[in-house]
């Protein structure tokens, strides 16, 4: 465009910046008239109006344009009351091995004092290529395919002021199969001191979730843009740009690189056949050298505090996630003892009545083990209530329980023949198996004896014709059958 005609342009844009803005000076003034025109109270009403007004749109555009704050890392519990819980779990069975390992580890790079860096990101956004880049002694293994890294691989790497980081080669999210893969690798960037997460182009959603999960853990992040030199100076900008709106608060830095690695093409020969070759690209990475030697400045030590954090946070949340599992396994080992004892009692019930009495003694025992183990305080008057509504729920839905006890030993080999006695006492372990049930979910869930939510989860059970739970049942009622008819033992003489 010529130097005259832009000239041109300005200045005509400038004469209409000038006119607009005095024709809003004069519509200013002509309000202002008018509005001193009006009557005093008139006034008043009016100008609190654009008062409040002026004051949501100055709080809306300062919502939109504050800064943001920095996130706060998830809050870790205290080594001490980790190891704890860690102890409670293995004195009740659990497997602690895992739990432990990671404590040692964290004891272990602790003393080793050198600096941690993870490489994470989706498969084939070149990890192993900047692995060679960073550390060339490395031997990291690369395929077209993507998803080549199955474990954790620790490779040493040496900044330009000579100072070394371990860098950890970790699976690629977003792998076929790979779950186990992913937690590898998001254990083992909480455990590094910083990470860099790798990315090719915009952020997905499963990336913009992943960079936010490392942020709630506190990690010093860099985000790398890879294979840069697929775009144009204009282009890379830009992606550039968003993806720092897209990381503000999260990211120390974002910034772009190429790492090299090998890439294919298609060669045609002089005699018209094509052949394959593939070639070395040369790395591009000292940006990333940069801000990695700026991130861990400050050393292992500097960074210790808050790798510390990170794995001790990530231990809690694998510590609840046992703490949950180990009592849903102990509930259901509650819930079929006493699903059996109903079992027993019934075939033992003779006199009349003497089966509510049974049913009424195993409910309260039901109660009370189900909340000391997921530790609700209830007392004698509660447990007294919960067994009453119960029973209430129990005689209201009597005829349905049996009808389903009565299809299930239909369907079960064994059982359908063996009379209303095997009825009766299969009907009681599917009156103890709901009933555990309703109360454990219940409690694991409000952390209290709530009767209402208890009994309404007990109403569902009672008509759920589930075909496993129910051949569990029939089995368990079964093998009390036959061992209060097997002979007694023959005594030695």
């Amino acid at each position: 465009m010529p130097r005259r005609f832009r000239l041109l342009l300005t200045a005509l844009a400038l004469a209409a910046l000038l006119w607009l803005l005095f024709a809003a000076a004069e519509r200013a003034l002509a309000l202002a008239q008018r509005f001193l025109a009006l009557p005093p109270a008139l006034q008043w009403t009016l100008g609190g109006a654009l008062a409040i007004f002026a004051a949501a749109g100055l709080s809306v555009l300062w919502w939109l344009l504050r800064p943001r704050r920095k996130r706060r890392p998830v809050a870790a519990p205290d080594r001490g009351s980790l190891e704890q819980r860690i102890d409670q779990l293995h004195s009740r069975g659990a497997d602690t091995d895992a739990l432990g390992s990671e404590l040692a580890e964290l004891d272990r790079r602790r003393a080793s004092e050198r600096v941690y860096v993870a490489l994470f990101g989706e498969i084939s956004t070149g990890k192993s290529s900047l692995i060679r880049a960073l550390a060339p002694q490395a031997i990291a293994a690369s395929d077209v395919r993507g998803g080549t890294t199955r474990e954790v691989r620790h490779h040493d790497g040496q900044l330009p002021d000579g100072r070394t980081l371990v860098l950890a080669d970790v699976p690629g999210s977003r792998e076929a199969g790979g779950e186990v893969h992913e937690t590898l690798a998001r254990e083992e960037a909480l455990r590094a001191h910083a990470v860099i997460y790798l990315c090719t182009g915009d952020l997905n959603r499963q990336q913009a979730e992943e960079l936010r999960w490392l942020a709630d853990f506190g990690k010093p992040l860099l985000l790398v843009l890879n294979k840069a030199d697929q775009w144009d100076a204009t282009e890379r900008e830009q992606l550039l740009a968003h993806l720092r709106q897209l990381s503000r608060g999260i990211a120390s830095a974002v910034l772009a690189i190429s790492a090299g690695g090998s890439e294919r093409f298609q060669r045609t020969l002089a005699d018209g056949r094509t052949e394959t070759v593939e070639r070395q690209r040369q790395p591009a990475i000292e940006p990333l050298l940069r801000a990695l030697a700026r991130l861990t400045a400050r050393g292992a030590e500097g960074l210790e505090s808050r790798r510390e954090n990170a794995v001790l946070a990530g231990l809690h949340q694998r510590t609840g996630a046992l703490e949950t599992q180990s009592r849903a396994e102990e509930a259901e080992r509650i819930v079929r003892k006493y699903a059996r004892r109903a079992v027993v009692g019934a075939l033992a019930a003779v006199a009349p009545g003497s089966d509510l009495v049974i049913q009424g003694v195993l409910a309260t025992g039901l109660t009370r083990a189900l909340a000391q183990l997921h530790e609700v305080p209830v007392s004698d008057v509660q447990i007294e209530d919960f067994v009453r509504q119960a029973r209430l729920t129990l005689r209201t839905g009597s005829s349905i329980v049996l009808a389903v006890a009565g299809n299930a030993l239909k369907a079960f080999p064994g059982l359908g023949t063996l009379g209303g006695g095997i009825l009766h006492a299969f009907a009681y372990a599917l009156i103890f198996d709901a009933m555990g049930r309703a109360l454990s979910a219940s409690l694991a869930e409000r952390n209290t004896l709530d009767q209402d939510d208890a009994g309404a989860r007990l109403k569902a059970l009672l008509t759920d014709a589930d075909g496993p739970r129910l051949r569990q049942l029939a089995a368990l009622t079964l093998d009390a059958v036959r061992e209060r008819n097997a002979p007694p033992p023959a005594k030695n003489l």
